[in-house]
């Protein structure tokens, strides 16, 4: 899962962990000795002898300092790389769905129905997923480094294959590739940016280049099917050269990454141990996270894959109009994900989720009950809009509500196991859809929505703001704000048992 170029040095049980740790040259000067007698005895005992990269780590008495995405410099191009990766990502769930005509165009390709056309849904959940489990021993021998440069090679060997539109039952086995480069990407660069500064604004950015993507990419592969009349696999000639880009910028950025440099850091902050994927499994929050991504995600990315057809064969819209109307759910997306980072902050995680959510189910309920193609686009568009900033509300979630030495294989394991959703769900859908028709689409959606409230209400924390890390400090378990919230509705109502 993603690591932070470093992780926590002596965290103490309230401060939030830093991610200071960078190249042996970039950061020391962000650092402060609590003691100046420590820094004196640290410096004699290793400085003789220390590398470059030993001389990097902070002495145990640091002041903690989380890291910013410009500072040190070598972050600004880092944090740059990592959106840009996001943007690609985007492009690649955005168009492989039915969302840009693609999907229907493999179907009569092919000649094959909706349950077949929907494999290459479920194929990249298996790559997904391999990313979940592998992604701490990447960084643990590889470093971001590794990641870096394995995520864009993955993807390439996906997308070429794909580019010469061979046999159908190849597609669903290159996807699995690009689901692992996906998933890789997906955890890493999300650990990471979450334990930074202004996490929530810095994760709105992030996945706001994710739906930039998932807004040009469908735009773009519309285009090129329904104007241009050039054949469904031709968007990916772009997505090669692309990714191409993708994978000189993360390794000019990430190159320092070592795995020599994420080592230093879990040395530091836990004597030499490392927290494995295993033991950060056994906390209910991760698959509290986990689930509630793997619904979230299901029910972006069924919406952004299905609207198309939805529009097409209910609301009786024209091919070009049906497609531009997943552009504006994807653009409502990427803005509400930019925009309300800044808001989601200020008034806490839980709370504002809990809103997001509410209107996303009322919204959901307009679109599937009001039979107006142009009231229908609207829905969609407002719809994107509150649902964008969830994704990264759990991962800053994650780092206030699990120890700091859990991040890197929790919120990567939530990241690439919640991507998982983008495979699973329009798979379901559109197998549904086989015999029921491209309707049932609504409920299902409906349906993941109710169930990641539930999940959200269940995490530890009340509804104001500073919630969650004081449930952390008080180590309060799973569902106790479900009890707390009952017994305080039944205190204001006068009930008793």
């Amino acid at each position: 899962m993603s690591t932070p170029t470093s992780v926590p040095v002596a965290a103490t049980a309230t401060e939030k962990p830093t991610s200071s740790l960078q190249d042996p040259d970039q950061y020391p000067e962000k650092l402060e000795s609590t003691s100046a007698s420590a820094s004196a005895s640290a410096s004699a005992t290793g400085a003789a002898n220390a590398s470059d990269e030993e001389a990097a780590i902070p002495p145990p008495a640091a002041v903690e300092v989380l890291q910013k995405w410009n500072e040190p410099r070598i972050n600004t191009y880092r944090f740059l790389a990592a959106n840009y990766s996001f943007i690609i990502l985007g492009m690649s769930d955005g168009v492989i769905g039915v969302s840009t005509n693609i999907h229907p165009q493999i179907e009569t390709y092919y000649n094959i129905s909706y349950t077949v056309v929907s494999l290459v849904f479920l194929s990249p959940f298996v790559g997904y997923l391999l990313a979940a489990l592998a992604n701490n021993l990447i960084h643990h021998h590889l470093g971001q480094r590794g990641v870096a440069v394995l995520a864009p090679l993955c993807r390439i060997v996906g997308y070429l294959p794909i580019a010469f539109h061979p046999p159908y039952a190849v597609l669903p086995v290159v996807m699995l590739f690009v689901g692992f480069g996906g998933g890789l990407e997906d955890s890493a660069w999300n650990a990471w940016i979450g334990n930074m500064q202004s996490a929530n604004e810095l994760l709105g950015l992030l996945h706001g280049a994710y739906g930039l993507g998932a807004t040009i990419g469908p735009l773009i592969a519309t285009t090129m099917i329904t104007k241009g009349l050039l054949g469904w696999w031709t968007f990916y000639y772009i997505m090669l050269g692309a990714v191409g880009i993708e994978l000189v910028a993360n390794t000019l950025s990430f190159w320092g990454a070592t795995a020599a440099v994420h080592r230093a850091g879990y040395t530091a902050a836990n004597g030499g141990s490392r927290t494995t994927t295993r033991h950060v499994l056994r906390d209910p929050i991760t698959w509290l996270l986990a689930l509630f991504l793997l619904g979230y995600v299901g029910a972006e990315v069924s919406l952004g894959g299905w609207i198309v057809t939805f529009m097409l064969r209910v609301r009786n819209a024209e091919p070009f109009l049906a497609g531009l109307t997943v552009t504006f759910f994807w653009l409502g997306l990427t803005v509400g994900r930019v925009m309300l980072g800044f808001v989601t902050g200020r008034i806490g995680e839980k709370l504002a989720i809990s809103v997001y959510l509410l209107l996303s189910i009322a919204l959901q309920l307009l679109y599937w009950l009001v039979p107006s193609f142009v009231a229908s686009a609207v829905f969609v568009a407002f719809l994107g809009f509150f649902l964008g900033p969830l994704f990264p509300a759990v991962i800053v979630a994650a780092t206030k509500l699990l120890p700091s030495d859990y991040h890197v294989s929790a919120i990567g394991f939530a990241a690439a196991f919640g991507g998982g959703g983008a495979a699973i769900f329009p798979f379901a859908v559109g197998a549904i859809a086989q015999s029921k028709g491209v309707q049932v689409l609504q409920p299902i959606v409906l349906a993941i929505l109710v169930f990641i409230l539930m999940m959200w209400w269940i995490l530890p924390g009340g509804l104001r703001r500073g919630g969650l890390e004081a449930a952390r400090e008080k180590k309060e378990k799973v569902g106790q704000g479900v009890v707390d919230g009952y017994k305080w509705l039944k205190e204001k109502t006068g009930r008793s048992d």
